[in-house]
């Protein structure tokens, strides 16, 4: 895989076989929130927040926290094994390393749950508005924000580079699609967090176009998995014993038909 920007890179060695597989998991476990309508149907899907699904007070809180710091562990690998490999520069790099940012902060989101789920339950509401909140409930909202701002940075920039180095065919051809769905839904928050409505749709729009954008990165990775694999040798062709010349073919006939014995044959009749 080569990631190129104006200044170009190097000629990079393969991404190890194992990232795009990764890849796939990290979109997959992040978007382990759909499983609240079978887990946990009680919690507002309109309204209520993604994060609300691992407060501490909530059924399977821990599953839906081990869901968002398995696909930001899974994200830091596979650019860290990308990287590795490629060296990109400009744009590209700095795609790559707000994939990082988005990484350690899902792990952060993880470790620092909330305290309850505010959206749906009217004292948790009240508590939060009076400060008796953990600082953990606290600090969950920024690493929320960085969570996201570091994925929509990760599609701005890799869609950058994949416009100009022409080397990145699948972000190219879809990652500008999830980006104008990305933006709308980031616009959108301000005027619905206004109004109090949708909240919990809008967010999870969001969230759904970060796991797509993995699932993309890692199409990419297994196509140039299979653009880089060696052609296989064709096999050469059975040798075939040229004919003989046909200036020999009446003597080797008549040898045939004569046999070896003739000649002392004739020697004897003439006796």
């Amino acid at each position: 895989m080569t990631v190129r920007s104006n200044g170009g890179s190097r000629e990079p060695e393969t991404v190890p076989a194992f990232a795009w597989w990764l890849a796939v998991l990290a979109g997959v476990t992040y978007a382990s929130w759909v499983l609240q309508f079978p887990l946990n149907p009680g919690l507002d899907p309109v309204n209520g927040y993604v994060s609300e699904l691992s407060a501490s007070d909530q059924p399977f809180h821990y599953l839906f926290a081990a869901g968002d710091f398995v696909a930001g562990l899974l994200t830091i690998v596979v650019v860290f094994a990308v990287l590795r490999s490629v060296r990109p520069r400009g744009c590209a790099l700095a795609g790559w390393l707000a994939l990082v940012v988005f990484g350690v902060f899902s792990i952060a989101d993880s470790l620092f749950a909330m305290d309850c789920a505010p959206n749906s339950d009217t004292t948790c509401a009240l508590r939060e508005r009076a400060g008796k909140v953990s600082f953990a409930h606290q600090f969950h909202s920024l690493t929320s924000v960085c969570v996201v701002t570091a994925g929509i940075v990760s599609l701005i920039a890799l869609t950058i580079a994949a416009r100009r180095s022409r080397r990145l065919p699948v972000i190219a051809r879809w990652s500008w699609l999830l980006l104008v769905i990305e933006t709308v839904a980031a616009a959108a928050t301000l005027p619905l967090m206004y109004f109090g409505v949708l909240l919990g749709v809008i967010e999870r729009v969001q969230v759904a176009m970060i796991s797509v954008w993995l699932f993309v990165i890692a199409a990419q990775l297994h196509s140039d998995r299979r653009r880089s694999r060696p052609a296989r040798p064709a096999r050469p062709a059975p040798a075939r014993t040229a004919p003989a010349p046909w200036t020999e073919r009446p003597r080797r006939t008549a040898e045939r038909r004569s046999g070896p014995d003739d000649g002392a044959w004739h020697k004897a009749a003439r006796r």
